[in-house]
């Protein structure tokens, strides 16, 4: 693919590179993952594009088995997040200390009353990973209280799909009543511009991870009318916290639509891309990814190296693990369902 093919407002070069090697990422995974949910391959394959590197099948087969070594069978660590585990495992340099890291983490977790599932299995892992060892335990704790600050607020809306956000927020310098105090405002904001309340919370946890600039909300509701413009539904629930990672990018409305856009159409028109294979709201998901992750990439290469780099990072992979999980639960659903 070269820039002209997109049409429009030609592409960089690296973002057209990053994006087909996304699909051809797909395609690896595919091959060597047959049985998992194909939600789960892509993201796997965003996992290895994210870092500029082709997909390997091999590596994240010894991690997957690595986590069977040291895992009961009934772990939460071998349901449906098993290959994300194993993705990020793949690529870390020392996968055995990471994943007793993980383990231990998620011990602790389970120990202050959070719940077995998918979600905490990813939460673990981000905590693990982000810190040292010394500040598990002090990172778990300011997990519930953030975790617990949502509930008080929000008793039916908050609920295990928030524990990945929860970890991600304990793991930043925020204070646990200030952020909470600051996402309960942006719900405020942001609510009546929004149907689905579920995904307007995880948008505020989006919003106070990033710079959280004061004007914030309307950013976020400027950039979803510039995509509505262009026919293009970023306010949907498997979308709303895409769309504020966008928001947090310090780059220009329009151009952003823009790359979303032509990263959109092109992806389209790929094999395991097709209306067939993927939904609408999935494909800008995955979209409107690569095109934050180049945004971060020329951050981190300009002069506007910031903080904000690394968080964006860290949000879109939490965000994208967190629809996983939700993709994986719901499968779960389907499947015991049509067996009874």
């Amino acid at each position: 693919m070269n820039n002209s093919e997109y049409g429009g407002v030609p592409m960089q070069q690296h973002h057209a590179e990053r994006v087909e090697l996304f699909v051809s990422n797909t395609q690896i995974i595919k091959e060597s993952f047959k049985w998992q949910h194909a939600m789960m391959q892509r993201l796997a394959a965003l996992l290895y594009a994210a870092e500029n590197k082709t997909a390997d099948g091999e590596a994240i087969r010894q991690s997957h088995e690595l986590i069977k070594q040291n895992t009961k069978l009934f772990s939460a660590f071998r349901g449906n997040s098993a290959i994300s585990v194993a993705a990020m495992l793949s690529l870390t340099t020392d996968a055995e200390t990471k994943l007793a890291d993980t383990l231990h983490v998620y011990d602790l977790m389970k120990e202050i009353k959070f719940r077995n599932s998918d979600y905490l299995v990813i939460a673990a892992y981000q905590i693990a990973t982000q810190t040292s060892p010394d500040q598990f335990q002090p990172t778990v704790e300011r997990a519930k209280s953030f975790y617990d600050g949502m509930k008080a607020e929000h008793r039916f809306l908050t609920g295990q799909d928030d524990y990945i956000f929860a970890a991600m927020l304990a793991l930043s310098d925020l204070e646990v009543d200030t952020g909470v105090a600051r996402m309960e405002q942006l719900y405020g904001e942001l609510k009546p511009e929004f149907s689905s309340r579920n995904s307007v919370q995880a948008l505020t946890q989006v919003l106070v991870l990033g710079d959280d600039p004061p004007d914030a909300g309307a950013r976020v509701i400027a950039l979803n009318e510039a995509f509505r413009k262009r026919d293009l539904r970023m306010d949907k629930t498997y979308t709303l916290a895409s769309l504020g990672i966008l928001s947090l990018l310090p780059s220009d409305r329009d151009s952003l639509v823009d790359e979303v856009a032509e990263t959109n159409d092109w992806l389209r028109t790929q094999k395991g891309f097709g209306a067939w294979s993927i939904d609408k709201q999935e494909l800008l998901l995955f979209s409107s990814a690569l095109v934050a992750i180049q945004h971060v990439e020329n951050l981190r290469n300009g002069v506007l190296t910031t903080a904000i780099s690394t968080s964006i990072t860290n949000i879109i992979i939490a965000q994208q693990a967190a629809m996983a999980a939700t993709a994986a639960a719901s499968a779960a659903a389907a499947s015991s369902s049509s067996s009874n």
